[in-house]
């Protein structure tokens, strides 16, 4: 029988086998409340299991990516599209020589502040508490992993690591430019946490784009003057496929490529930097984790395309518009009468400020199926309360 490896060894592999610019276990900036060190866990897989254990983790079955969870079993939500980032993620940070854990692990968490019914949610929950600050999900992700979720007595939140809550505030996309409050503002983030925004991107417009032609709403018509498309069914002429499979091979074959792109200019300016520790990416001044230019071109082809011809489109616009109403009256009818929240809700609420921050953090931890049932038990004089 092998002997155990526990989590010095652990930390030993790491130290032979990843980059001197990675983030290794043995040097994180640690928890902000102390704990003991696992013995058999490295302390970003000890952050991995933490949200992957949360309720807010498990909450993001139910909740939006872009179709409403009722709209079919088989689209995305931000539980599935969480697991296809961490999937990236850590391809992406294996084949480069960093920590695949701490990439998981803000993976993991990334999206654990979206609202129910997803952009939307987030736009009419941001409308409505502008006078205390606003609403980021990438800002409600940190709050919920550094106190809202409550699983232990010796400390608020899950008590992440630094860099996994670093990687949270510093997550960015073309959807996502948090306001960076603390963790050294000015300093670029890990490298692990630029995977996880690169992975991010490439999987919503992977997933989404198969959504929207399983959906109906996009045609592979549609899409014959995109360059990375024309790129995968040139892939493919070689193949003999059946019509009813072309997308979703078409689809495997832009991901395929895209990471493959994604490494080979990582790398690029990687050896360019030529960097000897993670402090080294810190201090500079730009993304290492990148596009070259002709595929970052391409990729936001594919985002315009998908904005104006599946975001846009008016089945998810009536979702949205839909949720953006009722949301907005879910919200009002708690403030003006607060009893009828949960008690143990009203029991958070201090002030007028605490009062709006606290229904804020109560609808944003809905699911979708859960805010309908609250909204049909307040309006419904039929529903059972």
């Amino acid at each position: 029988m092998t002997s155990i490896r526990l989590r010095r060894y652990l930390e030993k592999i790491e130290s032979e086998n990843l980059a001197p610019y990675a983030i290794h276990s043995n040097k994180s900036r640690g928890r902000e409340y102390h704990e003991e060190k696992s013995d058999t866990r490295t302390c970003f897989q000890r952050d991995v299991d933490r949200i992957v254990h949360s309720k807010a983790f498990r909450r993001l079955e139910y909740k939006t990516q872009v179709f409403v969870n009722h709209e079919g079993d088989h689209y995305r939500t931000r539980l599935t599209h969480t697991l296809e980032v961490a999937l990236v993620a850590k391809a992406l940070a294996r084949s480069l020589g960093l920590n695949a854990d701490l990439a998981e692990a803000i993976a993991y968490a990334h999206d654990l502040g979206h609202t129910p019914f997803g952009h939307a949610g987030e736009e009419t929950l941001n409308e409505l508490t502008l006078d205390i600050g606003g609403f980021e999900h990438n800002r409600q992700s940190l709050r919920i992993v550094e106190c809202l979720e409550q699983k232990y007595t010796e400390f608020p939140g899950l008590n992440l690591t630094w860099e996994v809550r670093e990687g949270l505030i510093k997550h960015t996309s073309i959807f996502d430019k948090p306001d960076v409050v603390g963790f050294d503002p000015d300093k670029n983030v890990s490298l692990e946490g630029q995977i996880v925004n690169l992975a991010d991107e490439l999987a919503y417009n992977c997933h989404d784009l198969e959504d929207g032609l399983r959906a109906g709403i996009i045609s592979k018509k549609d899409l014959q003057n995109l360059e990375i498309w024309s790129m995968a069914l040139d892939v493919m002429k070689a193949k003999s496929i059946k019509d009813e499979y072309l997308y979703m091979e078409a689809v495997r074959v832009i991901k395929g490529y895209l990471v493959e792109k994604a490494l080979e200019a990582s790398f690029i300016k990687i050896k360019a930097l030529n960097p000897r520790y993670a402090e080294d990416i810190a201090n500079c001044s730009e993304l290492i984790i990148c596009f070259d230019p002709g595929t970052k071109e391409m990729l936001a082809e594919l985002s315009s395309f998908l904005l104006d011809n599946f975001y846009y489109n008016h089945r998810i616009i009536r979702m949205t518009s839909k949720a953006k109403w009722f949301l907005k009256d879910l919200f009002e009818r708690y403030m003006k009468t607060p009893k009828l929240l949960p008690e143990k809700v009203q029991d958070l609420m201090e002030n007028e400020n605490e009062k709006k921050r606290v229904i804020c953090d109560y609808i944003a931890g809905m699911t979708d199926r859960f805010a309908l049932d609250e909204y049909k038990k307040l309006t419904d004089p039929a529903s059972r309360v």
